[in-house]
């Protein structure tokens, strides 16, 4: 792990070099992103877009214009950039800039300077933790959790080792000789925490499991993983139940463990467009971004709960209509 966390600081570094160009929040997070947000403008909607003005009676996301910067989790690139974003663009009038990396990353990003962002979306409390409090720099003042999604493992169904993941168990599957595995970084990213937390657990029966919790080859960005699967380099990896469905990849729960994301939504402080990113947030939690993250197989927390304080009018509307 020691090895891993190097690599961890080295990249944040890399990041802060180029600050310069990152202060903007690039649209659809350049390389880091399936998809520049730049070319969803408009009716550039999915398929899977929820019509505008849907849930009647219900309280819509205000309009507006400009550029809405928002960082998120690595685990809801296709959520963010194929359907919230386009749609939110489409419904409110506001411009959808996102950038993905792993939550705990983004945090430190936010904290150092390094990026600007209006909004932050993270798949654990623990980030919005970093960022709250006088020594934290009061970046954040409140948050909202809103959903939740279980840790599984996807496989490529090509994989030669597709039918006994199948059959498993996980435990003895992924220590199969030649078998290629994948998870992210537990020093950047919740996700790549909680692999690493279920494999030290079951490791404690199965005791090769432990062996890749030190591998830090098995490493990979969170938001490249599931191209790294779908492109056939690896047989399997770690995976929340949502993003897994969004992408197609067929997965196997992780018997023995009880591990998922908690996803969370707040508007940072000194966002360069507050009225935007109030609006965002309200949008995600409305009617509209409840039918994203049913479809795509979230657990949504009922009502969802606020940690914090200053919740804006806008997005207290949302949540007591």
């Amino acid at each position: 792990m020691r090895d891993i966390s190097r690599r961890g600081l080295l990249a944040l570094g890399l990041v802060g070099g180029a600050s310069a160009l990152a202060a903007c929040g690039s649209s659809g997070g350049g390389s880091e992103t399936s998809s520049g947000a730049g070319a969803t403008s408009g009716g550039g909607t999915s398929s899977g877009a929820a019509p505008t003005g849907s849930g009647s009676g219900a309280a819509a996301a205000p309009t507006g214009s400009g550029t809405v910067n928002v960082l998120y989790a690595g685990s809801l690139v296709a959520l963010m950039e194929k359907q919230l974003g386009p749609a939110y663009e489409k419904a409110t009038g506001y411009k959808f800039a996102g950038f993905s990396a792993g939550s705990t990353d983004l945090a430190a990003q936010i904290k150092g300077k390094v990026r600007k962002a209006d909004v932050f979306i993270s798949a654990s409390p623990k980030a919005d933790a970093e960022l709250m409090g006088a020594k934290n720099g009061d970046w954040v003042t409140w948050y909202i959790n809103y959903a939740s999604s279980a840790l599984v493992l996807g496989y490529n169904a090509k994989s030669k080792f597709a039918d006994n993941i199948k059959a498993g168990p996980w435990y003895d599957v992924i220590t199969e000789s030649g078998f290629r595995i994948g998870t992210t970084d537990p020093e950047a990213d919740p996700k790549g925490k909680l692999a690493h937390q279920a494999l030290l657990d079951a490791g404690k029966q199965h005791p090769k499991l432990l062996d890749l919790a030190k591998n830090d080859k098995i490493v990979f960005p969170e938001e490249t993983l599931v191209a790294q699967l779908q492109s056939g380099q690896l047989d399997a990896g770690f995976f929340y139940t949502s993003e897994a469905k969004t992408a197609g990849i067929p997965t196997v729960e992780l018997t023995g463990q009880d591990l998922s994301a908690a996803y969370t939504a707040t508007v940072v402080k000194n966002a360069p467009n507050q009225a935007g990113a109030e609006a965002f947030v309200a949008y995600l939690l409305g009617p509209d971004g409840q039918k994203f993250l049913k479809q795509d197989a979230f657990k949504l927390v009922t009502p969802p709960t606020i940690t914090g304080s200053g919740v804006p009018d806008t997005v207290k509307k949302v949540l007591s209509s």
